[in-house]
């Protein structure tokens, strides 16, 4: 063989590899919407949309999130549509815990990510991790705009509990507003802040980071001009 041929060979094998992948990718995103599909027809409420969400969701979502934050949690993974996005933002898998309510897309995530803690359990009660976890980040995949109002601040309380100080916690809406109502945030003492939209989603979604909001300075007046 010549080396011009040699190349040739070597340049149709990774052609075909990258084709490879590539299938591969399209033929799970395929299973994954049927999946999610079936899912949704099984309980509308509880499932934020009849298909994963995409690409540029997942990017926008995860964007303020890298690996110098630490653990991240994620609640209602779905079939793990963010978790490729996580992953390049340099979180590693291991630092990863997905929680699904949904016991046959818990178990679908527990075969696709191994390394990651995988909790068949709801968002509501991930306070009970208190003590054995602390997350840099919160990513929520939920359908709160589905949800009644006391099951949105349960989830927000939960999710509260288990975040380091100065930890956000990331969710989206295909609203025009953000899906936490204004009198939850005043209750929680928390401040919403739009970080951006997507018409490259089906259909298209807004992303909000909600954090707390700053304790208010306590100014001592006891105290005399002199100090005593």
């Amino acid at each position: 063989m010549t080396m011009q041929q040699g190349a040739a060979s070597i340049g149709q094998g990774c052609g075909w590899n990258r084709f490879s992948a590539v299938l591969r990718k399209a033929v799970q995103d395929f299973g994954d919407g049927l999946t999610f599909f079936g899912r949704w027809l099984r309980n509308p409420a509880h499932i934020a949309s009849v298909a994963p969400s995409g690409r540029a969701l997942a990017a926008l979502i995860t964007r303020e999130i890298d690996g110098t934050m630490g653990a991240v949690l994620e609640l209602g993974s779905g079939t793990g549509a963010f978790v490729p996005a996580l992953l390049r933002r340099g979180i590693g898998e291991h630092a990863l815990t997905l929680v699904e309510r949904d016991p046959a897309l818990a178990r679908l995530l527990a075969r696709r990510y191994p390394r990651a803690a995988v909790l068949n359990l709801d968002a509501a009660n991930v306070a009970r991790l208190a003590g054995d976890a602390s997350f840099g980040a919160v990513v929520c995949g939920l359908g709160l705009r589905n949800m009644r109002q006391h099951e949105i601040e349960a989830i927000l309380r939960a999710s509260l509990a288990v975040m380091k100080p100065g930890a956000a916690f990331y969710l989206f809406t295909y609203g025009p507003r953000c899906s936490v109502p204004a009198d939850s945030l005043d209750r929680l003492s928390l401040d919403a802040r739009r970080i951006g939209a997507t018409w490259r989603n089906l259909p298209p979604a807004a992303v909000y980071r909600i954090s707390r909001r700053p304790r208010p300075t306590v100014i001592d007046m006891t105290m005399g001009s002199d100090g005593s």
